[in-house]
């Protein structure tokens, strides 16, 4: 699987912190920026890592601002982005099991205790389809409008 990862200035240490998780999971990546801590603007990566992933070059993506929030409305901007803001594990399955995310969120302002457990959660957690699809299909249906 090939991720594609971005952050703004406030996500910089943490983004460091996924990309040697990716690391060790054996989990390639391409870094979008930002690459150092002068002020960034969010929508800009969040836009790049978007388009990014629907072009079907990389097959998830991981977004970090300081909340994950505004990283992740500006990723969902972005035709057939279905991103989400995690902070534990359990949000991290169920945003793919049921609405089969393909940006990951993240907050360096929030705990990172299970930031292992979230990483590993969003990359090998299946779309459980069936009921959900026809929920995701409505979001979809939504972007055309």
């Amino acid at each position: 699987m090939r991720i594609a990862i971005g952050s703004d200035h406030r996500g910089l240490e943490l983004k460091q912190k996924v990309t040697e998780l990716l690391e060790e999971m054996g989990q390639k990546y391409k870094d979008f920026g930002v690459y150092n801590e002068e002020r960034a603007d969010y929508p800009e990566i969040a836009e790049k890592v978007g388009k990014a992933v629907v072009s079907g070059k990389f097959e998830r993506g991981v977004l970090i601002c300081g909340t994950g929030i505004g990283m992740c409305i500006a990723a969902n901007k972005v035709k057939g982005i279905r991103a989400a803001t995690v902070f534990n594990k359990f949000t991290a399955i169920r945003s793919r099991q049921h609405n089969d995310a393909n940006v990951l969120c993240l907050g360096s302002e929030n705990d990172q205790s299970q930031l292992p457990q979230i990483i590993k959660a969003f990359l090998t957690t299946p779309f459980e389809g069936g009921r959900h699809q026809q929920r995701v299909d409505m979001i979809k249906g939504i972007e055309g409008s």
